[in-house]
């Protein structure tokens, strides 16, 4: 087999994880966990013993924080104080916040390695060494990406990044404040938009509206949650420019950069990926084994997202399927996954967000903010046609002027009855 240069990543990838696990290994919340899996394969190198290990989640990642990151000596108001490290904490998307804490910089470094992954985006960034970017994303995000109050245009300007909206619930945005959006973002100029893709779209529909354009746009990343097939249309057809899928999360950092043929690529020098427990259309829960933040090392990490593995002829590449507690069930027992859900939306316009909540008797209720008008009774069938078609089970739909999202301030495309909605 022909050495591609994504194969010798992943070899290099595979070689820097056994260098580094035995270190980890040290780390208090790892170093029992450890031993038992060197009494368990004592013949097994670095690799295979990590795959002996026990998954952990955030309650074990939350319990004694930091302490059972740092080695005996260190604490974190040391760390703190001779400015070596950051804090910060994760959106809290499917439970409550997780302290998170990484070297200074370290954000930033695999923030850019991720992007240099994707080589279109890496030729704006080298035509344009101090690109800008203008964000559009939930206020609720976290602290280190997003003010989370009010404040001057001067104050969410943070280097070559400007922070453009405060709103929790872009619906409910009058054009007063779009206007004011759109006025920022023209004057800043950026080379590329970071958005949550709902946000994003709300946005991206009044620009529409307006015949507002930003010719100094090259490329959208759409990032922060599951970038559907309905937001991504919108982006694409409104900037006339790529959109790219950047996944991760605050405690992991960026996993996966979509390149330009839409395959989402994994960041090699961010983590080592798994995939287990796959179902029988091979889609599992993706495990989590972080690489460069030496602070809060991540040792399989049960991330609780849903995601389906393609090992190809000269590298390897991810379909994220969504969070694992969004994950339906067909009327035969199947699961099914928000991707899933998400592709009987595939070529259909008309449609500006959406939520299918499945009642515990299968049924299930779409509901969809429209692009601008209703949407077209022949498209509105065909998307409840497929949906009942994957789902085994009757649809309705309604169209609603907004959405909720979460308290986090993220949405969910897919959800059961069980699961109290958003006040």
């Amino acid at each position: 087999m022909l050495a591609t240069p994504e194969l010798i990543r992943e070899a290099a990838q595979a070689a820097q994880l056994e260098r580094r696990l035995p270190r980890w290994a040290k780390v208090p919340l790892y170093r029992e966990r450890w031993a038992a899996a060197e009494n368990r394969g004592s013949e097994f190198g670095a690799r295979a013993r990590l795959e002996l290990l026990p998954f952990i989640t955030k309650p074990e990642m939350r319990a004694g924080f930091p302490e059972q990151f740092l080695p005996a000596g260190r604490t974190l108001e040391d760390l703190l104080a001779r400015k070596l490290v950051e804090l910060d904490h994760t959106s809290g998307t499917s439970a409550e916040r997780l302290p998170v804490m990484f070297g200074r910089g370290w954000w930033n470094a695999q923030e850019a390695s991720a992007l240099q992954s994707n080589p279109f985006v890496a030729g704006v960034l080298d035509q344009y060494p101090a690109a800008r970017r203008a964000t559009l994303t939930a206020p609720a995000c976290n602290g280190l990406t997003c003010p989370t109050v009010w404040q001057p245009q001067s104050q969410r300007t943070l280097g070559h990044t400007l922070f453009v909206n405060l709103a929790r619930i872009p619906f409910l945005l009058s054009d007063a404040e779009l206007a004011r959006m759109a006025a920022e973002i023209a004057a800043w100029a950026p080379q590329f938009l970071d958005v949550d893709p709902v946000h994003g779209a709300r946005f991206a529909l009044y620009c529409e509206q307006h015949g507002i354009r930003f010719p100094s746009l090259r490329f959208v990343l759409a990032s922060y949650e599951f970038v559907s097939v309905v937001h991504r249309r919108i982006l694409t057809r409104v900037f006339g420019v790529p959109v790219f899928n950047l996944y991760g999360s605050t405690e992991t950092g960026h996993l996966l950069m979509e390149n330009e043929r839409g395959e989402m690529k994994p960041s090699y020098d961010t983590a080592w990926l798994e995939v287990v427990d796959e179902d029988e259309a091979d889609v599992g829960d993706l495990i989590v084994t972080t690489l460069s933040n030496d602070y809060m090392p991540l040792l399989r990490y049960r991330i609780g997202d849903l995601a389906e593995r393609h090992e190809q002829s000269y590298g390897t590449d991810y379909v994220v399927h969504g969070r694992v507690r969004d994950a339906l069930r067909a009327g035969s027992g199947r699961r099914v996954t928000t991707w899933q859900v998400d592709e009987c939306f595939a070529g259909v316009s008309g449609v500006a967000h959406y939520q299918l909540r499945q009642s515990p008797s299968g049924e299930a209720r779409l509901r969809y903010v429209p692009e601008s008008t209703e949407m077209e009774a022949g498209r509105r069938r065909e998307v409840c046609s497929r949906l009942e078609a994957l789902l085994q089970c009757p649809v309705t739909a309604e169209s609603v002027p907004t959405l909720i999202p979460e308290a986090s301030g993220k949405f969910r495309l897919t959800c059961t009855a069980t699961d109290s909605p958003p006040q």
